[in-house]
Parts: C-alpha cells; structure tokens; sequence
C-alpha cells in the first residue's frame, strides 16, 4: 500500500508547495505586513524588550495556563525541530544555497501573520470552568465563519493537526532522534525510543504546568548550545563566509546554475523548497503555535503577539541560519565534497540526515561532528514533541471531549516509539502533506478576520 500511496501523496505536496502553499504563505504574510503597517518592523524592538527584558528561567507556577515567556518557550520549542536541521539541510539539498534565501522571505512575511495568529489566539480562547484556557485556530476558525461551514473548517484543520502533529509529526522527530544517536553513540533505537517514551509519558501526565516549566529551561539551553557550535564552526571557515553568503543570494535567482535543468523549473524548485521547510521550520501560518501563545497569561494580545514574531525571528534567522551557514561554508564552498554538485548529484553523496553531521564532522572531527548533532537533534526534537502533543492534544478535547485526551496521548506514545524503530520517506510526505493542508483554514480564517488583528495594534501607530 505505501508503494501504491507514495506517489500520490508526492504529487499532492507538489502541487501543494509550489501552487498554494507559497501564495498563502506569502499573501497572508504581506496582507499583513501592509495591514498592520509592518508591525514586524515597527515592533521588533518592543518583541525583543519583552522577550529579553524579564527573562528568567524560572517562571514559577501559573496558577493557570503559562506566562508569556513559558508560552513562547513552548512555541519555540514547536518551531525549533528537526525541521532546522533536517529539513534545512533537505532544502538545500534539493532547491541549492539559494533555498535559504526564500526560507528568509517566508520567515520575514511570516512573522507578520504569526502576529496575527497569536493575537486571536488571545481574543477568541475560552476559559473553563478550572480556570484553565482552551484557544487556537479552531476557535478562531468558528468565531470568523458561524455554522455548518466554520464546524467544518475547524473540523478539517483539528484532524489534520492531530495527524500531521500529534502522531505523525511526533514519529518523524523521534526517527530523527533515533537514528543520529544510532550512528554517534551506538545506542541501539529500540533503547532511544524506550527512554523517550518514559520521558514524555513523565511529562505528558503532569499537563500544561510541567510542560511550561520543562521547556522554559529546554530552549534556552539548547538554544545556547547550538549557538556556541554553530559559531565555532564558522569562525575555522570564517574566510568563506562572503562566499557563503553570495552563494545564498546567487542560486536564489540563477537555481540552474547547480541544480540543473531549466531556469523555471529551477527557481520553482528552489521557492518551492523554501517555502516547504521555511514552513516547516518556523510554522507561521500553520496555526500551531497560536496552541501555545493562547495559554499566555496576558491581558493585551498585542503583548503576546510581538512576543510571537521573536520565536519566528528565532528560529529562522538564527537557528536555521546558522546551521545553513556551517553547511554551505564546509560543503558547498571551494574543496567541499559537494562543491559546484548538482542536486541530484549531491543526494548521491549525502543525504538529508548525515549533511548536517558531516559538516560540523568537517571542523569537529567525524565522531565529534556525529554526537554533536546528535545532542542537538535530541534537544530540539524531544522539544517539539512536548509542545506539538500538547498541540494535537488541545484538538482532540475540541472534537471529543476530556475523554479522548488519555486514548489520545497513549496513541501517541506508540508513534513515538514507532518512530526510533522505523522510517521512511513516505512518514516525511504525509508530515508535509497534513502540515500543507493546515494552512488552508488556517489562512481562511486569517484573511475574514483581518480587522479584528488590526484593531489589536492600538497604541503602536496603525490606523484603525
């Protein structure tokens, strides 16, 4: 049956990503950009103040949902995935260097729609009778279209959420961290999958509360560790940074160049791959992590919302960044094993998963290369796990009550496990498939409820 499936779910991701994805994607990010007169810019300082000015690892307690830090830490943690490793890695591997700079266009826009999302995660959440928040998309979905219609949205982007997210998704990251520790430390994956099905269990059964309070400690930690072997790498190859850099820019606009064939169907590839994993990577416009950022205890949305832009700042033009820059200037530069390669040519020599070991291998040593991605992957992807359970979790009590929230998480335990033990391809294309189709209603409801966002930026200099 996968033989059979495979190639059409391929087909559909095509079509998707190179016809829908990036005109959504990008038509919302713009259409807000103009909207809220490009908050993304305007505001960027006050994000960083709110983000940076108390920020403390220890954000105690809430009595209910998270603090704004916590709710950040939580959609960072969603964002920063394999997705920076992986699947930036698999960008520049099928759409070149120049991929990068179109994950850069996505992430730009997406910051602005990311704003958005966040906002009306705050203004159409529900509090319970416990006090706790229940808000996302389809919340906002219902409140932008009443009816039959607005059920069926939401409807379709909760099923699809659960799938892309809470099961497959969570397959995908645990495949990741599976086998990098295979390879770096011969742990066997069966072992890996055990200990992070404990893990996760651990933590899935103590709620929102212990998930704030782990990943608020997590991202910054990893975030840091990240940071200080990226820019160690760079500072050995520091002299091929300007060439780095120019090659980004360069197959940007001229893809043939090193992917081969036509100019159009090279750039087309290249969009296509930078939308696809720009999308993947930082999630603006998918409406996850509106998940987290409505469990914020904020009285203002606007609060919350430049809070959000940051985490896309963070996890594109710093996380992916940096880990693009390590590739491209120990691989693709003068001497590198893929220097001058075609795309197909270099998926011959490495491949999505080793490309990033084998480039801080490169400067590290192999071995050390190899565990140091390893820790990374582990950190990141046990993190998007926490965040996108709790993601998928929120959809399900919206289409089945309390009661599906224990078969729910038991499910996706067993994907966890399923995930260090076996993989394939076919997982990643339904990922992307499921994440693809999120956006439709996601992006829906973000067009009809434009005027309630930009009602949100009073004070900041939009006209109402």
């Amino acid at each position: 049956m996968e033989s059979a499936l495979y190639p059409v779910v391929v087909s559909i991701n095509t079509y998707l990503s190179n016809y829908i994805l990036v005109f959504l994607l990008i038509g919302v990010g713009l259409w807000y950009s103009i909207k809220t007169r490009f908050v993304q810019v305007r505001c960027f300082g006050e994000g960083m103040r709110k983000v940076f000015g108390n920020l403390s690892l220890h954000g105690g307690k809430q009595e209910h949902g998270m603090s704004s830090f916590q709710a950040l830490a939580t959609a960072i943690a969603a964002q920063v995935g394999t997705g920076n490793i992986v699947g930036g890695s698999g960008a520049i591997l099928a759409g070149g260097p120049g991929a990068i700079f179109w994950m850069w266009v996505i992430a730009f826009f997406g910051m602005a729609t990311i704003y958005a999302e966040a906002t009306l995660a705050i203004q159409t959440r529900q509090k319970s009778d416990d006090g706790s928040y229940k808000g996302g998309p389809v919340y906002y979905i219902t409140t932008a279209f009443k009816g039959g219609f607005g059920k069926f949205l939401a409807g379709f982007f909760a099923v699809a959420i659960i799938l892309a997210l809470g099961f497959m998704g969570c397959m995908v990251q645990s495949n990741s961290i599976g086998s990098t520790f295979e390879t770096a430390f011969g742990v066997p994956s069966w072992i890996v999958g055990i200990v992070l099905v404990v893990i996760c269990g651990f933590i899935f059964v103590g709620g929102v509360q212990r998930l704030a309070s782990v990943t608020e400690k997590l991202v910054p930690i990893m975030a840091v560790i990240f940071l200080v072997g990226g820019l160690g790498v760079l500072a050995a190859r520091i002299q091929y940074i300007p060439a780095t850099f120019a090659m980004i820019f360069q197959y940007a606009f001229q893809p043939q160049a090193i992917i081969g064939g036509a100019f159009g169907y090279a750039l087309k590839e290249a969009i296509s791959q930078g939308a696809k994993r720009g999308l993947f990577s930082n999630e603006a416009g998918m409406g996850s992590t509106p998940h987290a950022h409505a469990q914020a205890n904020v009285t203002d949305p606007h609060d919350q919302g430049v809070v959000a832009m940051i985490g896309v700042f963070m996890d594109t033009f710093v996380v992916l960044t940096l880990n693009a820059l390590v590739v491209i200037s120990t691989l693709y530069t003068p001497g590198g094993p893929l220097a001058e390669c075609g795309a197909a040519a270099a998926s011959q020599v490495l491949n999505k998963t080793n490309l990033a070991q084998t480039a801080f291998g490169s400067v590290f040593g192999a071995e050390a290369g190899a565990m140091f991605v390893a820790i990374c992957l582990f950190f990141f992807a046990f993190s998007t796990i926490l965040s996108w359970n709790l993601f998928g979790k929120i959809n399900v009590v919206y289409l089945f009550g309390k009661k599906g929230a224990v078969v729910y998480s038991i499910l996706a335990l067993g994907f966890i496990f399923l995930g260090t033990v076996t993989g394939s391809d076919f997982v990643w294309e339904l990922t992307d498939m499921f994440n693809n189709l999120m956006v439709i209603p996601n992006a829906i409801a973000l067009f009809a409820l434009t005027g309630l966002v930009v009602r949100t930026t009073h004070g900041v200099g939009v006209k109402k």
